[in-house]
């Protein structure tokens, strides 16, 4: 997304926003900000939307499945090709970035327990932004690789020991 895009996808994006938040009753406020890296980079992305307000707790239940379809339905209304719908990201009271640092902790441990044994290790099932985290924490690892296995729901990250040359 050029910069261009994203001033007309916040244009878009503030009203669409507002419009559902009240029709929902939600006394929540929210903050449209620009990303800080490129999406392509760092996995970080190009348009942060930021939830507060008495009604937060409603968009973090049963793990922020509220919230996950706040930002699916606004990617969806502002239709956006697959690549780009990674490039927005809603979050609430720093839930998904402590989220985010949570998967890095458990890359680093199972790569660790990997080292350590040398047998491959399979996480749990989860969604493809979250396994692109896993991936892009151990991207750079020296002794283990990574790679997404299963189909649908199912598909989950298994770090394996690099091969030895």
């Amino acid at each position: 997304m050029t910069p261009l895009e994203i001033e007309s996808v916040q244009a878009t994006l503030e009203p669409f926003l507002r419009q559902l938040l009240r029709a929902a009753r939600f006394d929540v406020k929210f903050q449209i900000e620009p990303g800080t890296q490129s999406e392509a980079e760092t996995g970080a992305p190009a348009i942060l939307v930021n939830f507060s307000g008495p009604d937060s707790d409603l968009l973090l239940q049963r793990g922020g499945e509220l919230l996950a379809a706040l930002e699916y339905i606004a990617t969806k209304f502002l239709r956006l090709s697959t690549e780009e719908r990674g490039q927005i990201s809603f979050d609430c009271g720093d839930y998904k970035s402590l989220h985010v640092e949570e998967l890095r902790l458990t890359a680093a441990t199972a790569a660790e327990r990997v080292e350590r044994t040398g047998q491959p290790f399979a996480l749990n099932p989860m969604d493809a932004r979250d396994r692109r985290i896993v991936h892009l924490a151990l991207h750079d690892h020296p002794t283990v690789r990574t790679e997404s296995q299963g189909g649908g729901p199912f598909r989950k990250v298994v770090i394996f020991p690099k091969e030895k040359k």
